[in-house]
């Protein structure tokens, strides 16, 4: 147990002493992603809404939505919020790779570039979702409330779940190289079974599913109190101790593999 705490306390330590580096590699990887362009980084933002008109009006059309305005702010939100999970998890097996030229010639701790590729998620999130939020706002101003009453905890549940998910796929990833190939399919299969292009009620007898999706029950949470304002803190506080137990299992198992890395990337 002593030893359990004082690799956390040790993580923690290191990722706040390290926090402007990290930060900093973040944000030029982020710049030089829209190096040249006049927009630069509201491209994110303009590609989402793009996806959000076009899937709206298809999938609204199919679904006979009555209500177009809420099912587009539904769908936008879920949308972005997705593509910043997904991007996390299709990114995490190829981590410790692309970094493998500074993983064997320097000694620079480990968690260093799980961090970088974390700052490097958040900011694009943000990117992303500040935008669509902004268009939305217009059209529907009770969600900044809405987004500053009742998001807080969803918020952190989404922020935790970026880090150690990403990272525990990263870990399987070096470990066995197979499972790089089936990451792209699993993500598919749980986007078409996730209530994102249509509501919950629409999968009918196997709704049920969505309760064993993990990034579902990170997703939605966060998207209904944006939109509704409401909260459930069960739901909210049980997926806040999954993450808990998400990050000390990725630190265990990152702490295990650190001497054998350099060998395996």
């Amino acid at each position: 147990m002593v030893i359990i705490i004082r690799m956390l306390v040790n993580n923690i330590k290191f990722a706040i002493k390290s926090r402007r580096f990290w930060w900093y590699t973040a944000t030029s990887r982020t710049r030089a992603r829209f190096a040249r362009t006049t927009l630069g980084s509201f491209w994110l933002g303009f590609s989402n809404l793009l996806s959000i008109v076009t899937l709206g009006i298809v999938y609204g059309t199919v679904f006979s939505v009555e209500n177009f305005k809420s099912y587009f702010i539904y769908l936008g939100i879920g949308l972005v919020i997705w593509n910043s999970i997904s991007a996390s998890i299709s990114n995490a097996p190829d981590l410790f790779s692309h970094n493998s030229q500074n993983i064997k010639n320097l000694n620079l701790n480990k968690l260093f570039y799980t961090l970088e590729e974390w700052a490097f998620q958040i900011q694009t999130f943000f990117q992303s979702f500040f935008l669509v939020f902004l268009t939305f706002l217009f059209f529907e101003k009770i969600i900044i409330i809405n987004l500053l009453t009742s998001s807080l905890i969803p918020f952190i549940n989404l922020i935790l779940f970026l880090y150690w998910f990403p990272l525990l796929i990263g870990l399987i990833g070096i470990r066995y190289t197979d499972f790089v190939q089936l990451v792209p399919i699993i993500l598919q299969l749980v986007f078409l079974t996730s209530p994102i292009l249509y509501k919950k009620e629409n999968l009918g007898g196997i709704a049920w599913i969505t309760d064993y999706n993990l990034i579902y029950k990170i997703l939605d949470p966060f998207r209904t109190s944006i939109i509704e304002g409401t909260i459930d803190y069960r739901i909210s506080l049980l997926t806040f101790f999954i993450n808990l137990l998400g990050i000390y299992l990725s630190f265990f198992l990152l702490e295990r593999y650190t001497k054998k890395l350099p060998f395996l990337v």
